[in-house]
């Protein structure tokens, strides 16, 4: 029913849509950081991570484009995607579960009790 709307392996117009709306919360997420609009200050953090899931999913949406019809972009534009993965999930990780996080035990002595 949809396959004819956004042809992501020929038409880059899903990722330039993903791209402006990811750009569009980036502005937001500057705007509510404004003293005027403090009562809404707490959707900015959800903007910001908005923005970037929108500009990662854009990415990967042109990154499909690229791989049929540009081999040789899309293996630069392969490392980047990984590097804004990796981005993401950090952000994610320490925004939403640092409280539940697993504190490591940094007291390495326990591998030399255990090899004496």
């Amino acid at each position: 029913m949809f396959e004819g709307l956004f042809n992501i392996k020929n038409d880059r117009r899903l990722s330039m849509y993903l791209y402006r709306m990811g750009f569009g919360m980036w502005l937001m997420y500057l705007v509510l950081g404004a003293p005027a609009l403090a009562s809404y200050n707490h959707y900015r953090t959800d903007c910001g991570i908005v923005s970037m899931m929108m500009m990662v999913v854009g990415f990967s949406a042109s990154m499909v484009y690229e791989y049929f019809h540009h081999p040789l972009v899309y293996e630069q534009k392969k490392k980047w995607l990984f590097a804004s993965y990796l981005f993401l999930a950090a952000i994610i990780y320490f925004l939403e579960f640092k409280d539940r996080a697993i504190k490591p035990d940094l007291d390495w002595t326990w591998l030399l009790r255990w090899l004496s």
